[in-house]
């Protein structure tokens, strides 16, 4: 079972994002306050999920909870402003959707930024450690992937419904073949990679 907050602070927000490491699309970020007390044994990190279980923890999730959040950094600003700011950014506008706003914050991983004046702390691993992180972390998963999926159907040639974006052995040899799209992160390796395979 996981933890249900970190700090004594009723509105706690759980903050995780999603995508980073793809070669194309936003990076996704969402924040989560649940009421104090609250448990859900079906919760963890969404890595550990199926996709099935995802979606339909997801459903709990924007039930459950007292407030919820979802934001996103397209390619564009990513390339402008680099990944680990644009996940920080995804972060801060998905905290902007909470109301009420939090009073504290726990965020997966070991980097961040002030938000406004909130305490905060990062939690290496955090998405198996707290519940509102490993909810925070299936809505951005969850979101991300059907924005790719979306996507895939305006620009099917990289197959990102299968790969959602990620460096694949088959979205290299697309990129190769068609070269990269306006969706994809220009500052990121979208060639040189072939040679691994």
């Amino acid at each position: 079972m996981l933890l249900s907050r970190y700090s004594e602070e009723e509105l706690e927000a759980g903050c995780d994002e999603a995508g980073r490491g793809p070669l194309a699309g936003p990076v996704f970020a969402a924040a989560v306050i649940f009421a104090p007390g609250y448990r859900n044994a079906r919760l963890d990190d969404s890595k550990k999920l199926s996709e099935k279980a995802r979606y339909a923890l997801r459903d709990e999730i924007m039930h459950d909870a007292l407030s919820y959040g979802v934001a996103a950094v397209d390619a564009e600003e990513i390339d402008r402003i680099n990944i680990l700011q644009s996940s920080i950014k995804a972060m801060h506008l998905a905290l902007e959707k909470l109301a009420p706003q939090p009073a504290f914050i726990t965020v997966d991983g070991n980097r961040f930024k002030p938000y406004g004046k909130v305490p905060h702390i990062c939690v290496v691993k955090g998405d198996g450690k707290y519940l509102s992180i490993a909810a925070a972390s299936i809505l951005a998963k969850t979101f991300r992937d059907d924005y790719m999926k979306e996507l895939h159907e305006k620009c099917p040639l990289y197959a990102w419904n299968e790969n959602k974006g990620y460096p694949t052995k088959a979205h290299y040899e697309a990129i190769l073949k068609h070269g990269p799209s306006p969706w994809h992160r220009r500052s990121f390796r979208l060639y040189q990679e072939l040679e691994l395979f």
